[in-house]
């Protein structure tokens, strides 16, 4: 039996989009057994297998392939929970999709993101887990249409991404995705993405606020630790996070944090892809630049907020990672 679930009160959204298309999605809801009076209850959970069986009837009703759209017009911050609210605080929209693709799994157990940069800008990637169905073409419209509605509602002037992927076939009526996305669209690509230029990506916010935002962090690092007991990387994660501090963290700690041996953790990292080596260089690194965009935090005192024991390390681990010299990222970060 799936334990998949997704945030209650995202499903507020759901409720919206489907009231604007002349559907009752909380009638359906009480119909499968299921309290709709659950989306506003903080922290409430429900099935993820709800969403496709909702999904399913609306495109069997609503005339308009591309209803999912509109779910860009339905989104608030509240529906996305403590996730919605550090998103306005995020210092620019390269941050905030960062923060998107590290708590995804708060909002939804299915759904997987990835963000990456390059020559070309930043790429947004989205895996809703539904394949190439209706339901899955559905879920892609509605996730990047709520994403680029976030991006929009925090750059507070005009905004388009350069270029948008679709799975979906090219359909008849193409003009509502290039009337919302106003951009270079691909229709049958190999994945459902958006690709933000550099300039706007990386571009201060006017919501910016890096206090609220470091707060909203650990509630959702802690939010996601609780919600997936099982996963022994965010587990590994919110270990590290609260050990750095305090010099290098200790395997030996960690895995009588995690009350497994060593070896067994070892293997089961290996079977993810990843080790205790890797997930320690990550979040020092995810947490060095962090600190980097903070002017008030001087190397030294980074140094030693990262566990290292001098400074010559963080310098040479730093360049190692991304290429350059913590001051000379600190410069261009802050120019």
């Amino acid at each position: 039996m799936t334990t998949e679930s997704s945030l209650a009160s995202s499903w507020l959204i759901i409720f919206r989009l489907f009231e604007v298309h002349g559907v009752d999605a909380q009638r359906w809801l009480r119909e499968l057994g299921v309290d709709p009076e659950l989306a506003r209850q903080p922290g409430a959970r429900l099935p993820s297998g709800l969403a496709d069986v909702v999904i399913t009837r609306a495109a069997g009703l609503i005339a308009n392939p591309a209803f999912g759209l509109t779910a860009g017009e339905c989104w608030h911050p509240s529906s996305l929970g403590v996730l919605g609210y550090a998103w306005l605080s995020s210092s620019t929209l390269h941050q905030g999709l960062q923060r998107v693709e590290r708590y995804s799994r708060v909002i939804g157990d299915r759904w997987r993101c990835h963000c990456v940069a390059g020559p070309s800008g930043l790429r947004f990637f989205c895996d809703h887990g539904r394949s190439d169905t209706v339901v899955g073409h559905v879920m892609a419209d509605y996730i990047l249409s709520i994403i680029l509605a976030m991006c929009r509602s925090n750059f507070q002037r005009k905004l388009n991404p350069a270029r948008v992927f679709l799975r979906r076939p090219l359909p008849a009526d193409p003009s509502p995705y290039h009337d919302f996305f106003a951009c270079d669209l691909h229709f049958g690509a190999e994945e459902d993405a958006l690709v933000l230029s550099t300039e706007d990506a990386d571009a201060l916010l006017p919501t910016a606020n890096r206090e609220l935002a470091a707060t909203f962090d650990a509630i959702l690092a802690e939010q996601l630790a609780r919600r997936r007991e099982e996963d022994l990387v965010s587990r590994c994660q919110v270990f590290l996070l609260k050990q750095l501090t305090s010099g290098e963290p200790s395997v030996g700690d960690l895995v009588k944090t995690l009350g497994v041996s060593r070896r067994t953790l070892q293997r089961k990292l290996r079977e993810m892809g990843t080790s205790y080596q890797q997930l320690l260089e990550e979040t020092r690194y995810e947490l060095a630049r962090h600190y980097l965009h903070d002017s008030v935090k001087s190397v030294t005192e980074i140094t030693f907020l990262l566990g290292f024991s001098e400074q010559g390390a963080f310098t040479r681990a730093f360049k190692r990672w991304s290429g350059t010299p913590p001051s000379d990222y600190r410069l261009r970060a802050n120019a």
